[in-house]
């Protein structure tokens, strides 16, 4: 079947964008009160009943977005998606920034756009029209049981595990660094299923239902002030066979892949993530700083790095939507995307100084503590800063690998 004209597709989309949301109003950047936006937290700091409230908000748009044939546009078909090109998943994305669409959240991303695409990638037909559907509608929600207290950045070393049992699987270990486990209807695991091979090539991706016996979550509290992440433990959790996603054995590569679209998606998307360049322009110029020349090399650096992050995201996108999985090279938008938080919070309390300390009632000031609290995190969530690193010097650059000591069975490792 021919592909729709681009330029007509796009007049298409644009009305329907317009029917069901209201046009992106330009930012105010000229007074004192728009130097404080509604969040500038990275992390959400919302109560439950805020945090089910937003949910509703987003799965409401994520599925008038389906219903209406703009959800995951370059997916197969017969993967539930649209079967488009990446020039229209490119004019979508484009159109749909001058529109104010509701900020996602974590558990949104997670389940749209990793849970959904690997169960896409590597569910079974069954697996694919029961719950890859789904899971695009968001009419379940998934959360991703990878990183372990022992396992975070060598997420291979996990040590959760899972012995088949008849048509079950009975897993027992804990997962920490959750988001959104409270509010998921299924978890996407990792679990070692073979101790005597390499440590990559025993593990296993589960679909485990969250409501399930023995599976335990505890919210962590961050030192922002919010609870948006925990820990799940799991004693004698029995998942049948039929949930399993991949083969045996094939749990690394579904790993893999996962990553890569969080990493991407973690770069990039509509969920607001702490302050922006905008924010800082509208604080300098609230507190009359702005003359100053060194605060405008600052602002400037900070803009051209936005604006490098922005063409950098919009370019491993639209490789990404062209049909492949998301390579290395999605650990440079990832990197990049922790650095300006990172720059970002650093120029805002240059700007401020001791008014960051506490809160003076000024408009504008101490609200940014949420975001240079919340940036460090950042720089973990979704592989640390470090990997990104290794993945750009191995993977993109073709640098030689570290020197690696673990090639060997798992259970013929140090402390197994």
């Amino acid at each position: 079947m021919p592909q729709p004209n681009v330029d007509e597709w796009r007049s298409e989309a644009r009305h329907w964008l317009a029917t069901v949301l209201e046009p992106r109003r330009a930012a105010e950047t000229t007074g004192p009160t728009a130097a404080e936006p509604a969040d500038l937290a990275v992390f959400h700091n919302l109560t439950d009943a805020q945090e089910r409230r937003l949910l509703d908000r987003c799965r409401a748009y994520q599925r008038a977005r389906h219903a209406a044939g703009y959800q995951a546009l370059t997916l197969p078909k017969e993967n539930g998606g649209q079967g488009l090109t990446a020039a229209h998943a490119a004019v979508f994305a484009e159109e749909e920034s001058a529109f104010d669409v509701p900020p996602s959240t974590e558990l949104i991303s997670v389940t749209v756009r990793l849970v959904a695409m690997s169960v896409s990638l590597f569910g079974t037909p069954e697996q694919r029209g029961t719950y890859a559907r789904a899971f695009l509608r968001t009419d379940l929600l998934a959360c991703q049981l990878f990183s372990e207290p022992g396992a975070g950045s060598d997420l291979a070393a996990l040590r959760t595990r899972a012995r088949q049992d008849g048509e079950d699987w009975v897993i027992d270990g804990q997962k920490v660094w959750t988001s959104g486990a409270q509010f998921a209807d299924h978890g996407l695991l990792l679990a070692r299923t073979d101790p005597d091979v390499v440590k990559q090539a025993g593990i296993t991706a589960f679909l485990v239902p969250m409501d399930s016996p023995g599976v335990e979550i505890r919210p962590i509290r961050q030192m922002s002030g919010g609870a948006s992440f925990n820990e799940v433990f799991l004693s004698g959790v029995r998942v049948p066979d039929t949930l399993r996603i991949g083969r045996p054995g094939q749990g690394w590569e579904v790993a893999n892949a996962t990553l890569a679209f969080e990493r991407t998606a973690s770069g990039s998307g509509n969920r607001r993530k702490g302050g922006t360049f905008d924010d800082v322009l509208a604080l300098a110029r609230s507190l009359h700083r702005t003359g100053d020349p060194l605060v405008r090399q600052r602002l400037a650096d900070l803009y051209v790095r936005s604006a490098l992050r922005a063409a950098t995201v919009d370019r491993v996108a639209r490789a990404s939507a062209a049909g492949g999985r998301p390579g290395p090279e999605a650990s440079l938008t990832k990197l990049m995307a922790s650095d300006l938080l990172t720059r970002t919070g650093q120029v805002a309390a240059e700007l401020m100084g001791a008014r960051i300390t506490a809160d003076t009632g000024e408009e504008g000031t101490f609200a940014w503590t949420q975001h240079l609290l919340g940036a460090p995190g950042y720089r973990l969530a979704g592989g640390t800063d470090q990997i990104q690193r290794n993945l750009i010097g191995e993977r993109v650059l073709k640098l030689p690998g570290e020197p690696r000591v673990d090639k060997v069975p798992f259970s013929e490792l140090p402390g197994n």
